[in-house]
């Protein structure tokens, strides 16, 4: 099969993972709290896990070096997906999506600080153009800044934060590892957030299958990412996942009802160009 054609394909399923997960997690909201929805798909995701390395032998790989790294890594993760399933509660769909695609923006403004990478001319401009973008989709006045906006643009920032960490974790940790220690750590915190006060609800027979979705959406949406750009440039991937966009606003219009606005994928098509403008001129230099 044609190498395009395969990722493609991978990133199909990316995509209806990321929209099953907001559908669920918007579905999940009227009877749990942001913090148990994370203990739930943790927990989802731990047994996911553990059952995969046990099959295929990969249980020797997980370790304990790193440990602050993993630590910070998921305190991000945790707290960017807190943001992102609260967001998606407030603001329509394609709203949510569109501010998370300014996580590669956050990065290259971060990665001088976290991983010490030059930031080039051509660097600025793709954030100057993600800054525009997030500009055009809030659209910043007293009637359109709310609590959405504001908890959407914070999770890419945490987002971005845990894609540097992560770089840094693959230097000398297994996938199996960094996933082990992402569910896990993630678990412990989601039962502490959602614990604190004594008051954890279970799930009902109407959430449980929600919640399961959750979980297999989360761990599928990344692994069929990660193999996308194992097969493809990510010129060519990135492009296919800003199909997530119009993908998630015809999800939004048919099950809830939400106006598709024309200014979220103007905004959105300025932080694709600034997104890929950069990926391309680091793939012509390399």
């Amino acid at each position: 099969m044609n190498p395009i054609l395969k990722a493609a394909l991978w990133m199909s399923g990316s995509i209806a993972s990321f929209s099953a997960m907001a559908v669920a997690g918007r579905e999940v909201a009227a009877q749990l709290d942001t913090f148990e929805v994370m203990m739930y798909r943790s927990l989802v995701g731990v047994v996911i896990v553990c059952l995969v390395a046990g099959v295929t032998g990969t249980w020797r790989q997980v370790n304990t070096q790193q440990m602050g790294t993993h630590l910070i890594r998921n305190a991000a993760h945790f707290t960017g997906q807190n943001l992102w399933f609260y967001a998606v509660t407030l603001i329509p769909l394609a709203q949510v999506f569109a501010l998370e695609f300014t996580s590669p923006i956050w990065v290259i403004v971060l990665s001088p600080l976290i991983l010490g990478e030059r930031l080039t001319s051509m660097r600025v401009l793709a954030a100057l153009l993600g800054f525009v973008g997030i500009l055009i989709v809030a659209r910043p006045d007293v009637g359109a800044i709310n609590a959405g906006v504001v908890t959407a643009a914070s999770a890419a920032i945490f987002f971005a934060l845990t894609i540097m960490f992560t770089k840094r974790l693959t230097r000398t940790q297994s996938i199996t590892c960094i996933l082990f220690w992402l569910t896990t750590m993630q678990l412990v915190m989601g039962l502490v957030m959602a614990g604190y006060d004594g008051d954890v609800m279970l799930p009902s027979a109407t959430t449980l299958p929600w919640l399961v979705l959750i979980g297999l959406a989360g761990l599928l949406a990344h692994f069929c990412l990660t193999n996308a750009l194992k097969i493809a440039p990510a010129t060519v991937v990135v492009p296919i996942d800003f199909i997530r966009l119009p993908t998630i606003a015809v999800v939004g219009m048919l099950l809830y009802k939400e106006s598709i606005d024309i200014w979220v994928f103007v905004g959105a098509a300025v932080i694709f160009a600034g997104n890929y403008l950069n990926i391309w001129f680091e793939t012509r230099r390399r």
